[in-house]
């Protein structure tokens, strides 16, 4: 195959292009990446990397080399100069990430250097025809007319909240990566757009029941269709109908009417409640870049556009940070936020009209500045509140690169306190040192904003949407935030912040004081021994877990080893992930479940047709007996690593005796294939009421159950854990769910079995009493419920929480259950 190497003035930005290539073009192509400088994070580019490179990717048919701007150009002559032999090396003049994206594509189906490269120039033909248009600088793209379409389909919107910004991103990535020319519409929403354009997508305001109407024409259509009808058939990346409600709001009595003007003492401000949590601090306000943009002189359109160019690729690393900062902070889900910004970065709807206004005459900054407004207005004016929101998102690119440009960036606070700002970026949430940031006040945004969601997934206090009212409050005023009810109070009385901070210190004292203890294991009193586990959802979260107290890992949760990517995991890379996870543990239990997953979260690798109620339907244990395959190479790995290690395996979503048998025979047949006969434990989740009500005939197959509370409470209740209006009947110890609890350990106990718990009520202390009460030996959790967790056992004799579990089983409702166990604290 031809060999491909890109050269960039970014390391960052070559690695990145080489990694969305290698997704087209597959392991065995050789893709090489020659950006950046020998000193970490300078921009520019060496002749002698990009000769190395091209070694390194050198094949009988040769390699195709892409460059980004300047001096890339002669440092690629240099080093083909430098190899003495070029004849079969072609550089090429195609757009950087496209470019690659096609040649990459092309390379795999073994075209020559010359059809490769010429691939490679074909992804600008597109652009190439827009920047010819006689139109006003950035002029929204009109509508055209679709060439005639060689493959057509109507792809059904089944994700929740529709084509938003990270689904239209993931939809214009695979739209971009076919030799074909692909339109989209909505059905009855007017003609179509090409579906290279991620603002074009999201402007359609695609919604969850919605119908887009799909054509493409060219070599590829039919695979192009393919593709996207597969990205439409598992939501477009977000799962099917299942969407993630923001914290239901908790309304304050008599709460005063949010005032526009300036907030005197005592004033309350109503707004809506975004992350949970009370802070008390001064008021410290965001500071935006001062003033209107710099005036000066634009330079020669050549010089503006290169200008531009670096500064866009300036803002890709510093979004590629902040991807990885939010990534370790708060995980990836809440990371790929940033995706969407990286592909706005690329998006035609945003590059064609800043290029027409620096042909025009216009700076750089602000061309860009001025095309960021204008693709924000066409959000800002469409039906979808979802989608409007999205234009904080353009704003805050737009703010990236004119930054970049201008030197003038957002600062946050220098001193502690609560973050004041008219609305809160992405990249503003990423960037809050907490140390300093103690809660966030914002005049406009709503609880479903990006910054919402990383207030949350940072376990920062937050309220948004307070009215512009809140700018007019002075920097250092004393501020009383609940996140819960979703109010400010300015400037608070003495006593009102005595008393809260009073809650604040006793919290913290408690925590402080557990852990103290968290290395001691978990115990009642009177010294019952109840472990105390770890969830976990990642490799690296182990050796936190142990750090807080963890006794061992309760629920590995395996379905990370398969989230966003194509292909399933093989054996190999099974076992030394589970491997290091045990390592980890340096000889603590791990209790592996196997694979959970089904319509309600498909996987790209096991694309699933949609169901009517995926939460009833084939998920868990359901699908892993129709993909033996995929049961049997993780029962394996399992088996590999329990040979070493204290490694039990536990199967999802059990609901009858068959499924256990069945998948019994499953592991004889990996004991058999990898001649491994090392005893290992073998049980089940108690997640749906059958298993717990025909726990005793279970128990005669099985090692140990554990209890996933959330799914029982939620097929108990009959109450969906995604419809915020039902959280009553999901919150804490239901006292239904309490008597299933019961049953499972009474029928443990007479065949020898230990139960576990692993669901949201074992990290809930009160509810760890009462589950403690009813012979529950084992309690996974969140790692940082851990240290209040075994403080609160440490609080009670075992005597004291069997009979507060006693009183529980017959209280009306979870708030008395809870307040049962909270009397003996």
């Amino acid at each position: 195959m031809v060999g491909i190497v890109v050269v960039s003035h970014s390391q960052a930005l070559a690695e990145g292009v080489v990694t969305l290539a290698r997704e087209m073009g597959g392991s065995d192509l050789a893709l090489e990446a020659a950006g950046g400088l020998e000193e970490p994070g300078v921009l520019g580019t060496d002749a002698e990397r990009v000769r190395v490179a091209i070694e390194r990717a050198m094949s009988d048919d040769g390699v195709l080399v892409l460059m980004d701007l300047g001096s890339a150009l002669m440092s690629a002559e240099f080093a083909i100069e430098m190899l003495g032999d070029g004849a079969r090396v072609k550089l090429s003049e195609a757009p950087l990430v496209e470019g690659a994206v096609a040649a990459a594509a092309a390379a795999r189906s073994g075209a020559s250097l010359e059809e490769v490269a010429a691939e490679a120039r074909g992804a600008l033909a597109m652009k190439a025809s827009q920047l010819g248009a006689e139109e006003a600088p950035g002029a929204p793209a009109p509508a055209e007319a679709a060439p005639p379409a060689d493959a057509e389909a109507a792809l059904a919107v089944r994700n929740a909240i529709g084509l938003h910004a990270r689904p239209a991103a993931r939809f214009v990535e695979i739209a971009r990566g076919f030799d074909a020319e692909v339109h989209v519409a909505k059905a009855g929403g007017g003609p179509p757009v090409r579906a290279t354009s991620l603002t074009n997508v999201v402007a359609l305001g695609a919604r969850l029941g919605d119908t887009l109407l799909v054509s493409a024409s060219g070599p590829q259509s039919a695979e192009a269709l393919d593709a996207l009808r597969a990205l439409a058939d598992e939501g477009f990346g977000d799962g099917l109908a299942v969407a993630t409600p923001a914290p239901a709001r908790v309304p304050v009595a008599e709460a005063p009417a949010t005032p526009e003007a300036a907030p005197v003492a005592g004033d309350v401000l109503t707004g809506v409640a975004a992350s949970g949590g009370v802070a008390i601090g001064p008021a410290r306000h965001l500071r935006a870049p001062a003033g209107p943009l710099p005036e000066r002189a634009a330079e020669a359109p050549e010089r503006e556009r290169e200008k531009l160019d670096g500064a866009i690729a300036a803002a890709r690393d510093a979004i590629a940070a902040d991807r990885v900062a939010v990534a370790e902070r708060a995980g990836a889900a809440e990371a790929a936020i940033f995706d969407a910004h990286l592909a706005l970065l690329d998006d035609e709807a945003m590059l064609e009209p800043a290029h027409a206004a620096i042909a025009g005459g216009a700076t750089a900054e602000r061309a860009w500045h001025d095309a960021a407004e204008q693709v924000a207005d066409r959000y800002r004016a469409l039906d979808e509140p979802l989608l409007r929101e999205r234009a904080a998102d353009v704003l805050d690119v737009g703010q990236r690169v004119v930054g970049a440009l201008t030197g003038a960036q957002r600062s946050g606070p220098a001193e502690p306190g609560i973050v004041v700002a008219g609305e809160l970026t992405p990249a503003d949430a990423a960037g809050l040192d907490p140390a300093l940031v103690r809660g966030i006040a914002t005049a406009h945004g709503a609880a479903t904003a990006h910054a919402a969601i990383l207030a949350r997934a940072l376990g920062l206090p937050a309220v948004v949407g307070l009215g512009r009212g809140l700018l007019a409050v002075e920097e250092g005023t004393p501020l009383l935030l609940d996140g819960d009810a979703g109010v400010v109070q300015v400037d608070p009385p003495e006593d009102m912040l005595r008393d809260a901070e009073e809650r604040r210190e006793r919290a913290a004292q408690r925590r402080a004081a557990a852990l103290e203890r968290a290395h001691e294991p978990g115990a009642t009193r009177d010294g019952a021994r109840v472990e105390v586990f770890a969830n976990l959802g990642k490799a690296r979260e182990a050796a936190e877990a142990v750090e807080l107290g963890a006794e061992g890992v309760g629920l590995l949760r395996t379905e990370f080893l398969f989230l966003d990517r194509p292909e399933l995991p093989d054996e190999d890379e099974q076992v030394q992930t589970l491997r290091d996870i045990a390592v980890a543990l340096d000889g603590r239990p791990l209790v592996v479940r196997t694979l959970d997953a089904g319509a309600d979260k498909p996987l790209p690798a096991l694309p699933m047709p949609p169901e009517a109620n995926p939460f009833l339907g084939v998920r868990g244990i359901r699908l892993a007996l129709q993909r033996r395959d995929v049961l049997a190479t993780q029962l394996r790995a399992i088996l590999r690593v329990a040979a070493e290690h204290p490694v039990k395996a536990m199967l999802p979503m059990v609901a009858t005796l068959a499924e256990v048998r069945a998948a019994r025979a499953v592991l004889d047949e990996a004991r058999e294939a990898t001649g491994i006969d090392t005893p290992l434990e073998f049980g089940i989740m108690v997640e749906v009421p059958a298993a717990a009500l025909t726990a005793a005939n279970l128990a005669e197959h099985v090692d140990f159950f554990s209890l996933g509370t959330n799914d029982l409470t939620q097929y108990t209740m009959a109450a969906e854990r995604g419809d915020e209006r039902l959280a009553p009947l999901l919150a804490g110890p239901q006292p239904a769910v309490l008597r299933l609890v019961r049953e499972t350990v009474a029928a443990a106990d007479a065949h020898g079995r230990w139960v576990g718990v692993c669901g949201e009520l074992a990290g809930d202390p009160a509810a760890a009493i009462l589950l403690a009460g009813l012979g529950v030996t084992e309690l996974s959790m969140a790692p940082a419920l851990i240290p209040e967790a075994k403080a609160a056992l440490r609080a009670v004799d075992l005597s004291a929480a069997r009979a507060a579990a006693e009183s529980a089983l017959e209280a009306e409702d979870a708030d008395a259950a809870r307040e049962i166990a909270l009397s003996l604290l």
